[in-house]
């Protein structure tokens, strides 16, 4: 299965319609949201997925993003989301609270997702991979990922804005 990873949107929706659109064309329909989502404009944009947000340290109105979440039939995992696909185990957050940063990537997880720093990265942390996919506001170049928990490996997109 192929998931699309997206962070820091920040109400950037040309960006972030962009990026959504190549997950189209690439029929991918999960996507995990890393958070800083910041509006109820922004979680419509995700309506024709099945899409996954935590909140980040930006997402001021979390009962708006909470009512917007639930009005597309997505999913708020709040400050972080647990997810198993097959085998492979997935963990996603904000990544600005550092003592659930370092629970979530003790080696539980084959892969823990975070934005917060707007710098695409990844790493090994034990077993763990730990991937930053980017970030589609104030970030060169705007990138997110897709993860293909089949192969077990991450592919990172640029996005045109």
């Amino acid at each position: 299965m192929r998931i699309g990873v997206l962070s820091d949107t920040h109400s950037r929706y040309r960006t972030v319609g962009a990026a959504l659109e190549i997950l189209s064309q690439r029929d991918i329909r999960l996507v995990l949201h890393c958070g800083d989502i910041e509006d109820a404009q922004t979680v419509a944009l995700f309506e024709s997925f099945d899409s996954h947000f935590v909140f980040g340290n930006c997402d001021w109105d979390k009962a708006e993003l909470a009512r917007a979440i639930e009005e597309i039939g997505g999913t708020l995992h709040d400050r972080f989301g647990l997810l198993e696909v097959g085998d492979v185990k997935i963990a996603w957050t904000h990544g600005e609270d550092k003592r659930l940063f370092r629970q979530l990537e003790s080696g539980e997880h084959d892969f823990l997702f975070y934005g917060h720093s707007h710098a695409a990265e990844q790493h090994l942390t034990g077993s763990t991979l730990v991937v930053n996919p980017g970030a589609l506001h104030r970030a060169k170049p705007k990138t997110f990922v897709i993860l293909d928990t089949d192969r077990r490996n991450i592919e990172s997109i640029v996005v045109d804005s």
